[in-house]
């Protein structure tokens, strides 16, 4: 009778059925991006020079995040509009990653929004990730893990859609995650105007009035063009905004458009690459290290960007640095 460990697979084998869009397979190595253990960044370097191998994309898919305040009904319009882009055209996979609030008890993902997204199979849960991930009481909407989680599956997938946890201050780090951000808000929520004093107003590239179809949709708009010109009067261009109800289906046809042609833009070039990668490693060194690793970083080692340019990428970054830093302290700091 053959043990589990020469029935496991290995790593090649889970690459190759990632390649072909096995969720389980993928399921496996958003595990292995997930994960925060020391030996981890080896394993993901390992993962990245297979795909490689595979003849995978090399620059990324797009990221295309949204975000709202609660009961919006942002899952309920992502879910729509990730199964109209994959019917709307046979050539697109998406995967879909949602931050839930943590649970208090067991720290997993609170609410699951698997359970509220609208996807109604037609054949295409190939084409079609969906991944909860637990904020972890984290503030930026992100969890600690979302961005090694969209390295993965921007290689993977056509694109990436990333569901935060909510709104709040703090939300902007979805804005350095993603090619487009786009802000939910329900038509019902209270004086848009609000969002002035909160900053998030700041942050979106587009904005949705979902529900439209409520009577208030029509005075939601107005408040937040309003409320636009207040808060960001330099803007080139004027902002979009949406109005949508993922119901009825009203506006969801010009909003899927949109999504398509961010889609058709791409992914990020290498500076925006570099740029990106830099902000998360100094999140990740704040998060291992600490205020002494953060001051380490910049006054030692000139600044997270440099060097994950200097370490051959992030994930060799991370050793590098875990490495260097230790040293450090023990050396008394000198």
């Amino acid at each position: 009778m053959p043990t589990r460990s020469s029935v496991e697979p290995t790593l090649e084998d889970l690459v190759a059925r990632a390649v072909e869009l096995d969720a389980h397979s993928v399921a496996r190595l958003v595990s292995i991006f997930q994960d925060r253990r020391p030996s981890a960044p080896a394993r993901r370097s390992e993962v990245l020079r297979l795909l490689d191998a595979q003849g995978r994309r090399t620059s990324p898919a797009p990221v295309i995040g949204v975000t709202g305040t609660p009961g919006s009904g942002k899952s309920s319009l992502l879910g729509r509009l990730a199964e109209d882009l994959i019917v709307n055209d046979p050539d697109l996979s998406v995967a879909i990653v949602a931050v839930d609030p943590s649970s208090s008890v067991s720290g997993g993902a609170l609410l699951g929004d698997r359970t509220r997204l609208r996807l109604n199979g037609r054949g295409l849960d190939r084409r079609l990730y969906f991944r909860s991930e637990a904020s972890d009481t984290e503030l930026g909407g992100l969890s600690p893990s979302t961005f090694q989680v969209c390295r993965l599956l921007g290689r993977l997938y056509g694109c990436v859609l990333v569901e935060t946890v909510g709104i709040g201050q703090s939300e902007a780090d979805v804005k350095l995650l993603a090619e487009h951000v786009f802000l939910v808000i329900a038509p019902m929520g209270g004086d848009e105007v609000q969002f002035l004093k909160a900053g998030i107003i700041e942050v979106p590239d587009s904005f949705i009035i979902n529900k439209c179809d409520e009577p208030a949709a029509e005075s939601a708009y107005q408040q937040l063009r309003a409320s636009l010109w207040l808060a960001r009067p330099f803007d080139a261009q004027e902002i979009p905004i949406y109005r949508t109800s993922a119901k009825t289906g009203i506006g969801v046809d010009e909003l899927r458009a949109s999504f398509e042609a961010i889609i058709a833009a791409g992914g990020p070039d290498a500076d925006e690459i570099a740029a990106r990668d830099g902000h998360f490693f100094s999140r990740w060194v704040k998060d291992e290290w600490g205020r002494l690793g953060v001051q380490y970083l910049l006054e030692r080692e000139h600044g997270a960007r440099g060097f994950v340019a200097g370490n051959g990428g992030i994930d060799l970054a991370q050793e590098a640095f875990s490495k260097r830093f230790v040293q450090h302290i023990a050396g008394g700091g000198e």
